[in-house]
């Protein structure tokens, strides 16, 4: 009779607790995560991109979450990304009408995201930016950065944190204009480009 140590390292399988992903794929993202502003809204832009590993290959199972300020630059307090029946506890989803200025997004099989939100107003004398945090395999705590638009020129220059940037990091934190309301911004976790990421403490 072959005796198996159940507490030794080799036979315990990982769970959630034990590893990163691909478990973010499954149990995190929720219906309509991607579409933060409301239907309709005039002041709606689309920012999206890849998440590429350090050798530059895309990361297929990466979870992003997003949070913005509305067009004139206040932190939204409005409850509702994931709303649920009480009755059913079945999935409602957002409203259609208020903004939350949260998003989770999964990226597909070839790396990529994107999210429909609101573009966001300036806030002090900083310019106007989304949080992002990215969750992927490999990565034992989250990562943290911002997607600022190329089109606020002035505010870019005088920003507290891109002005002690240098110009080429400076860039990782500045999504590219495709023209109609439409942003590129493509996350690099470490190697040639990588984006700078963001330390609180």
């Amino acid at each position: 009779m072959t005796r198996i140590d159940t507490g030794a390292p080799e036979s315990v399988l990982p769970t959630p607790s034990h590893t990163v992903g691909p478990f973010y794929g499954y149990a995190l993202p929720f219906p309509g995560g991607e579409d933060i502003a409301p239907l309709g809204h005039p002041d709606t832009v689309t920012v999206h991109g890849y998440v590429y590993d350090g050798a530059g290959r895309p990361v297929p199972d990466a979870l992003l979450e997003v949070w913005g300020a509305d067009p004139e630059g206040r932190v939204p307090t409005a409850d509702g990304s994931m709303r649920r029946d009480p009755a059913s506890g079945g999935f409602l989803g957002r409203n259609g009408v208020e903004f939350t200025g949260f998003g989770r997004i999964r990226t597909d099989a070839d790396g990529h995201w994107y999210v429909r939100t609101l573009r966001p107003g300036a806030r002090g004398r900083g310019a106007p930016y989304l949080s992002l945090c990215v969750f992927a395999r490999g990565l034992l705590t989250h990562l943290f950065t911002r997607v600022h638009f190329p089109d606020d020129a002035s505010l870019l220059a005088s920003d507290p944190l891109l002005s002690r940037l240098d110009a080429d990091r400076r860039d990782t934190l500045v999504a590219g204009d495709e023209g109609a309301g439409t942003y590129r911004f493509d996350i690099r976790l470490q190697g040639e480009g990588e984006t700078v990421f963001l330390e609180f403490p």
